[in-house]
């Protein structure tokens, strides 16, 4: 019997099992997930469990079942691609024939002094929560600093302002603007609804250095009562700790399909796979879609193709609060209500198919 790994249960992982089962996994195959957590958690909404705006529960999905899919939960210390074993903390390991790794981020301080220690997070379910309890026991009239104005800071500050309209809330921005890269319509849009709504941008900011209660923009102090920190993200350490070529973002080099260039049977999904696109969750499910066709041609023993598909991204979208977003699709902009309403959909969908 084939051993299938997969580590974590993110967007990634979760399309590798929505393809695999419950009728394309070969008889000879049997699937062991890996994962801290006992369900899989829709991180792109993390930013509204920290805020206060949905439920624990709304952030959660149950894994598949399968009778050759077996659970493993626990927290993954080491990965050792010349033995084929992964390491779980408490001693115990788990073999494999092969791996799917997607063990997802975490936040990256670019050495700013404090940041680890002094901030808050949203980048895993654990610490969506711990930031949630800092910030709603914040009393009226306390100050919030959003370090880093991509579309994790931009969402976090605009639905912390509707849950929280007593709180003062500085959104700090690297930039000229809000989201650079894309329309200068959009960006308009996303600071028009900031300024309406009191949320102050701080643009071309330079966080240097963090304090308890305390932010440096070069020179200058700004006192905090919280800072959560949005401000870049890198693999997780028992991925950068890989023997393998990686990235000046310590992602993980890969072949065209998606495996390690030195090991056929190690594949990466998600925000450890270097790839020329920023980490998202479509990104993910993209990559995932081509790792099922590599692992069933390498199954089968099928000759893949030369060449693989390019992976086409549809674009992105981004809420403002429940009522309004804006999206970025076919190379046209959408803003208001329509864009949060499409939001909501492709969210809606997507629990609908993994649910």
């Amino acid at each position: 019997m084939k051993r299938l790994v997969l580590l974590g249960g993110g967007y990634g992982n979760m399309r590798v099992l929505l393809r695999l089962l419950p009728n394309q996994l070969p008889d000879d195959v049997e699937i062991t997930l890996i994962d801290r957590t006992p369900y899989h958690c829709l991180k792109t909404e993390y930013y509204a469990l920290a805020s206060g705006t949905i439920s624990d529960q709304e952030v959660r999905v149950s894994f598949p079942e399968h009778e050759r899919l077996k659970m493993k939960y626990g927290t993954v210390t080491k990965i050792d691609i010349n033995s084929k074993q992964v390491l779980l903390e408490g001693g115990d390991s788990v073999d494999y024939d092969d791996l799917v790794i997607g063990l997802g981020c975490e936040d990256k301080y670019h050495n700013v002094p404090g940041a680890d220690e002094y901030t808050h997070s949203i980048q895993s379910i654990h610490q969506a929560r711990a930031t949630y309890s800092k910030l709603s026991n914040l009393p009226s009239g306390s100050i919030v600093g959003v370090v880093g104005a991509g579309l994790s800071g931009i969402e976090l500050a605009s639905e912390l302002r509707e849950s929280r309209s007593d709180l003062e809330i500085k959104l700090f921005d690297r930039g000229e603007r809000i989201l650079p890269a894309f329309p200068v319509r959009l960006s308009n849009y996303v600071k028009k609804w900031f300024d309406a709504n009191q949320v102050e941008i701080v643009s071309n900011s330079n966080i240097t250095k963090v304090e308890p209660n305390m932010l440096y923009n070069r020179e200058e102090s700004i006192p905090v009562d919280v800072c959560v920190w949005t401000a870049g993200i890198q693999p997780v350490e028992v991925v950068r700790d890989i023997p393998t070529e990686k990235d000046s973002s310590k992602r993980l080099v890969l072949t065209q399909y998606h495996n390690l260039p030195e090991n056929e049977h190690v594949y990466v999904v998600g925000d450890c796979a270097s790839l020329p696109f920023a980490p998202s969750a479509q990104l993910a499910e993209e990559q995932a879609e081509q790792i099922v066709k590599v692992l069933q041609a390498r199954w089968k023993g099928d000759k893949l193709p030369e060449e693989m598909p390019k992976i086409k991204l549809k674009g992105f979208m981004g809420s403002l609060g429940k009522k309004h977003g804006f999206a970025y699709l076919a190379d046209r902009t959408i803003t208001g209500r329509i864009a949060r309403l499409m939001k909501s959909g492709v969210l809606w969908m997507y629990k609908y198919h993994n649910g």
